[in-house]
């Protein structure tokens, strides 16, 4: 029943439209709400995060669910051994973690819960934003009427010319550099490019945007070789230590075989000493 109301509003609106059209021009243009939002970056980032609240939620509910089924699981082994008072007190429980599981969900996901609140706070002074500046465009450009593609309106066609959706997110995008313009000189440049036509804006921004990719291209280049000259230098420094360790093992190695040699000489000459020592004197004598 709705879409039939709403086909007929929009055939209805065509032929006013048409009529109205051969007496005088009729101006009739659109915005697509969902695309402006999507480009304007502080909705972007408001977005991401309300949807890790609604993870968290979520994880939440799951958690309280799980621990609800352990707890039916528990009274189902354990129900043969319970008294009937027991069992009531074990179920009157499960049914308060329930309750409580359920007004959570109705608190988060509900129609009048967290996530519908802060999803119209995020999207609410955008949208009276566009509102004021389809208004001003409607009134500058002598606009007749102007419709938000993305709302329950039923559009059967659209001329991409007459979607002036990449003009209302350019007077955002103005209003936001003006805010965050820190000096007048930044403010004179915001109001030098302001008074540009958008095919003028949209060259320039072109050219801004092969600047930076060019920048961006040398940037990588220049890391690259850094990267390069450091993995070289590393590989040098371990060569250099493979060597100094080669080296160590050779010196230790002579080190510990001259040891070994004072050692045994040493010990030769100690133990020639002691047989001298311990030959007779007549022998010693004999010998001389």
């Amino acid at each position: 029943m709705k879409t039939k109301k709403i086909l007929f509003f929009t055939l209805s609106l065509f032929c006013f439209t048409f009529m109205a059209e051969a007496q005088r021009g009729v101006r009739i243009g659109y915005i697509d709400m969902e695309y402006i939002l999507e480009s304007v970056p502080e909705y972007k980032e408001a977005s991401i995060q309300l949807e890790g609240k609604v993870q968290r939620w979520k994880q939440d509910i799951e958690k309280k669910q799980k621990e609800i089924d352990q707890m039916k699981l528990n009274l189902a082994n354990e129900r043969v051994l319970l008294t009937k008072e027991l069992i009531d007190e074990r179920e009157e429980e499960i049914k308060i973690k329930e309750d409580e599981m359920l007004q959570y969900q109705q608190d988060r996901f509900g129609p009048n819960g967290d996530l519908i609140i802060q999803r119209r706070q995020l999207v609410q002074p955008i949208q009276d934003q566009v509102f004021n500046i389809v208004q001003e465009v409607a009134e500058n450009k002598k606009y007749d009427f102007i419709f938000d593609k993305s709302a329950d309106v039923v559009m059967l066609f659209a001329a991409k010319r007459n979607d002036i959706s990449d003009i209302v997110l350019r007077s955002i995008e103005r209003a936001g550099r003006r805010v965050q313009a820190a000096d007048k000189k930044e403010k004179r440049e915001i109001e030098k490019r302001e008074s540009l036509s958008m095919e003028e804006e949209g060259a320039i921004t072109e050219r801004e945007k092969a600047i930076e990719e060019k920048k961006e291209e040398r940037e990588k280049i220049v890391e690259a070789k850094k990267t390069e000259r450091e993995e070289m230098m590393a590989q040098r420094q371990k060569e250099r230590d493979s060597i100094r360790a080669v080296k160590k093992a050779e010196f230790e190695a002579r080190r510990q075989r001259l040891i070994e040699e004072r050692e045994r000489r040493r010990d030769s000459i100690m133990n020639a000493r002691q047989n001298r020592n311990n030959q007779p004197e007549g022998e010693e004598g004999n010998g001389q």
